[in-house]
């Protein structure tokens, strides 16, 4: 995870951007902020973070993590992605970049968007055109034993 220099303004943006989105900023999305921007860029669920807030005595019920995870996202200061149907990940790292995913230990690592170079898009279909390409490539360790 890519330490940002800026944190300490992005906390201080993101709780000025959750109230000019016209969101009260109470106690639970102010602990939701500061958890979540007051670091290095991360990748978590809601679940994770739910866990996190509980284990640092903030009462919150995971319905209310979705809820502040959802507009956070519309407000613009998390980016949501899926890796599967199941699971939902939200991302601090709004800026375009690429992920590696490590799929044994559910976890994520930005590959900035100019360490990847696609050479060939297929045409988009007729009447739409392509605003952005994300990737996600999955990762698994190599056996070892296998070496010739």
């Amino acid at each position: 995870m890519k330490y940002n220099k800026n944190r300490k303004n992005r906390e201080k943006l993101a709780i000025s951007q959750i109230q000019s989105a016209g969101m009260r900023l109470t106690p639970q999305r102010l602990a939701l902020a500061k958890r979540l921007f007051s670091g290095p860029d991360r990748h978590i669920t809601a679940e994770e973070l739910h866990s996190e807030l509980k284990y640092a005595d903030v009462r919150i019920s995971l319905a209310t993590v979705y809820n502040t995870l959802n507009r956070f996202t519309n407000a613009g200061l998390l980016r949501e992605f899926f890796v599967d149907s199941n699971q939902s990940y939200f991302d601090t790292n709004t800026e375009p970049h690429h992920h590696f995913f490590y799929e044994e230990l559910g976890k994520f690592v930005d590959v900035p968007i100019n360490n990847l170079n696609i050479e060939f898009l297929t045409s988009p279909p007729k009447g739409t055109q392509v605003d952005s390409v994300e990737v996600f490539i999955k990762l698994s360790k190599v056996d070892s034993s296998n070496k010739k």
